[in-house]
């Protein structure tokens, strides 16, 4: 019998069909959008393609990121591997120069300029940080439950963070967190999104109210869990302590003022740390019900009392933290966005032609599209550009006041297909950096729709994070296509991995 012949490490006969069609359905409804926000009906039909608006580039930077599709296509599929930290120490090289020759967009120091065009080196990191954690994840003897491993995965990520915090650009930050979603899938214990939920929700609960009563609930709610496991005996007197201590929690503001005004003789601003003395009866209540279980010397009550009591003062602690920076060390424009995300009726009434105005004609357009939309080149909102970054953050606007409800479920449900899609790719996968990677291109595909559309709805605060595919932009569409082009590569030798 013949030999049969070994395949080339450049063929592409086992490319994916569905993944391309997608991203060709999502780019091609971007442009669309984009051209509709700039559609002037005096110009001439090949205006499209004039350079000198946003239409025309995109379209040019679709042309090019097919043919950087084609050519990595024509790359040894073992390369991507090979080089994996080449590319990612080259991408945290330029990262840090757009502090010294870039220039500045929206208050963030993150772009290059090059003549009529820009370049964003984060969206290059992106790419660069999953073929890297995909290398380090794949390789022998790593192993998420050693610290050292754990360690390593984490700065693999972190490191970009760290340099994009300095560029004060948050969003391309916060997109490095989907990583996290990878590091779930390969063995990272659940106790550590447990613990990342306290800590996210301890932060957002400081910014959105008064870090002393966000406390003091904190701590009631401790206690409960205190007396319900350990004095079971004489339960009525330690609940009906407990439930006197939310009674003053409630009424502080009312009793403060009558006996600041009627005893004191002053008013309540003029004593400092008066409503600090509303947490002394959870205190209490806290070290009376602690101390006499502690005392048991059983050594797993007390390593169970003394998480317990951590976690609460780290979620205490951070409520408090959380406060301070936002009214100490934040900008007042970021404050702004954190107050209409957080209480949007509040900024509103305060500051309707402010930070609030984004978020206000962003829900105004999406809403005003119906079920089916005003049709292709009919929204008046964004024909009047009422909402500001139409073509960028916001371009979802466009699709729900031109095309409706419909066309919003149509988008979301590409979207959707797509990661659905990219997840059954990566267990399909043989090779270990295959499906690692391809996990890690699907965590930053969500945390961008998540948040983009999350923010145009005023469900999550601005932050500045496009839509991939969709959005107007060289350097987003360069990094996605570079992510869906390897992923397409790998998989079409998954079966030689």
């Amino acid at each position: 019998m013949a030999a049969t012949p070994k395949r080339s490490i450049y063929f592409i006969g086992d490319i994916d069909r569905t993944l391309p069609w997608l991203y060709i359905a999502l780019v091609a409804a971007g442009w669309l959008m984009i051209y509709s926000v700039n559609y002037d009906p005096d110009a001439p039909m090949l205006g499209m393609l004039d350079l000198s608006n946003n239409a025309g580039k995109q379209m040019l930077f679709i042309i090019i990121n097919l043919a950087l599709i084609f050519l990595i296509m024509m790359t040894d599929w073992a390369f991507w591997r090979t080089y994996a930290f080449v590319i990612y120490l080259f991408s945290l090289i330029v990262l840090p120069g757009t502090l010294i020759f870039g220039r500045e967009v929206n208050g963030a120091m993150a772009w290059y300029q090059f003549g009529g065009f820009s370049f964003q080196p984060s969206e290059l990191a992106k790419f660069g940080t999953c073929l890297a954690l995909a290398g380090y994840l794949s390789s022998t003897g790593v192993d998420l439950r050693e610290w050292r491993s754990r360690i390593f995965a984490f700065l693999i990520f972190m490191v970009p963070v760290g340099i994009i915090l300095g560029q004060s650009d948050t969003g391309s930050a916060l997109v490095f967190l989907s990583f996290f979603l990878v590091l779930y899938r390969e063995g990272l214990s659940w106790t550590w999104y447990a613990f990342g939920a306290i800590v996210g929700l301890s932060i957002i609960f400081g910014l959105a109210w008064n870090p002393i009563y966000v406390a003091a609930v904190f701590i009631w709610i401790h206690n409960a869990f205190l007396i319900y496991g350990r004095f079971r005996e004489t339960s009525r007197i330690w609940w009906t302590a407990w439930g006197l201590t939310m009674v003053v929690t409630v009424g502080w503001p009312v009793f403060s003022e009558w006996f600041c005004q009627s005893v004191l003789k002053v008013e309540p601003e003029q004593v400092q740390f008066l409503d600090y003395y509303m947490l002394i009866p959870h205190v209490m209540l806290l070290l009376a019900a602690f101390i006499p279980n502690y005392w048991r010397k059983n050594n797993m009550i007390q390593r169970a009392l003394l998480i317990r009591l951590f976690l609460l003062l780290m979620a205490a602690g951070l409520t408090f933290a959380a406060n301070f920076a936002n009214t100490k060390l934040l900008a007042a424009h970021q404050q702004q966005r954190i107050k209409v995300w957080l209480k949007p009726s509040e900024a509103t009434a305060a500051d309707a032609r402010g930070s609030a105005y984004n978020m206000l004609h962003s829900k105004m357009a999406i809403g005003s599209g119906g079920f089916f939309g005003k049709g292709h080149l009919q929204g008046n909102m964004t024909k009047l550009k009422y909402v500001p970054e139409q073509t960028t953050d916001f371009i979802f606007c466009t699709v729900g006041e031109e095309h409706g409800f419909f066309g919003v479920l149509v988008v979301v449900g590409l979207f959707a297909y797509m990661l659905y899609y990219i997840v059954q790719m990566a267990e399909r996968q043989r090779s270990n950096f295959s499906r690692i990677y391809a996990y890690c291109v699907a965590g930053i595909i969500f945390v961008h729709f998540t948040v983009n559309i999350g923010m145009t709805m005023g469900l999550l605060p601005i932050i500045g994070i496009p839509l991939p595919f969709l959005s107007y932009g060289g350097s987003s569409l360069i990094g996605f296509s570079l992510m869906i082009g390897v992923l397409l590569k790998l998989d079409s030798n998954r079966n030689l991995a």
